[in-house]
């Protein structure tokens, strides 16, 4: 049982939960019709793909892990499990998503997956370590699993699936920007290279408010597009303004660690608010 919790641990289960969310988001908004035996694959293929993948980062990143208080119990840096376990468990992982995927959905939602496991393995992580940059690149994996609800419907990219797709990835980079914040010391322990070690703090906020503004009319497309109505426009404007809102308090708030902490709760009652208004939303039209 210890072992089978540590495994659980090694697949970011919070992480994982929210990625299912918005997958399950992408099947609801997507037009057409799929039955119950796809969608579940859908759900379940996208959790075995973010899980696999966050196992490889976990394996990967082990040794920076031991050097960071946040990580430093995990059950690689705490000795718990086995490199070659877990690295075996992730590469299992990973091939039951692509095969579940590809089975019972489609091959692009298949591809997807595999492009945002492969990516965020061998290119988001060995670049944490060597530039900042690496938010924006390893936020493109990160924000494919709306699009694998999407396309297991549509089997098709379509202005639809690609606005979810965009909320998510800009949506990830004032979340890990307020984490970079107050935990800058220790990813300075770790050489990470995250934007207030690199840039300076003043401009990590103002990056902040520059993504938060950007996401105000990215969520507004989807009733652009027809995806969503009006009960969602309005949700998604009030949400919009309050996080780019809280995003400018930062500018000019001297206690920047007890900012950014604020700002990232912020940011994990948003993304689940703005699915929420979706889902309410999608129920009301007719």
């Amino acid at each position: 049982m210890s072992r089978a919790s540590d495994l659980w641990q090694l697949t970011k289960p919070g992480v994982t939960r929210m990625c299912v969310l918005t997958t399950a988001g992408g099947l609801l908004l997507a037009p057409g019709r799929i039955d119950g035996l796809a969608a579940t694959a859908a759900i379940l293929g996208s959790a075995l793909a973010v899980a696999g993948a966050s196992a490889a980062n976990m394996w990967w990143e082990r040794d920076l892990d031991a050097k960071m208080t946040r990580t430093r119990r995990r059950p690689l840096p705490a000795g718990r499990l086995a490199p070659a376990l877990a690295l075996r468990f992730s590469i299992l992982l990973s091939l039951a998503s692509l095969a579940i995927l590809g089975v019972f959905t489609n091959a692009l939602t298949a591809m997807l997956a595999a492009a945002a496991i492969l990516s965020y393995v061998l290119v988001y992580t060995p670049l944490k370590v060597r530039t900042p940059l690496a938010l924006v690149i390893g936020a493109v994996p990160g924000a494919v699993p709306p699009l694998l609800g999407w396309t297991a419907v549509t089997g098709s990219l379509d202005p639809g699936g690609l606005v979810l797709f965009g909320i998510l990835l800009v949506w990830q980079i004032p979340h890990f920007i307020a984490i970079s914040l107050y935990r800058k010391a220790e990813y300075a322990r770790a050489g990470i290279r995250v934007v207030p070690l690199v840039r300076g703090d003043a401009v990590a906020k103002i990056q902040a408010v520059a993504w938060a503004g950007a996401l105000v009319p990215l969520s507004l497309m989807l009733g652009l597009l027809g995806v969503a109505g009006s009960f969602y426009l309005t949700a998604a404007m009030l949400l919009g303004m309050v996080f780019l809102g809280w995003a400018f308090t930062g500018l000019h708030d001297e206690a920047g660690a007890r900012w950014a902490r604020g700002y990232f709760l912020a940011s994990l009652a948003y993304l689940p608010a703005l699915i929420a208004a979706l889902v309410v939303d999608a129920a009301m039209l007719p």
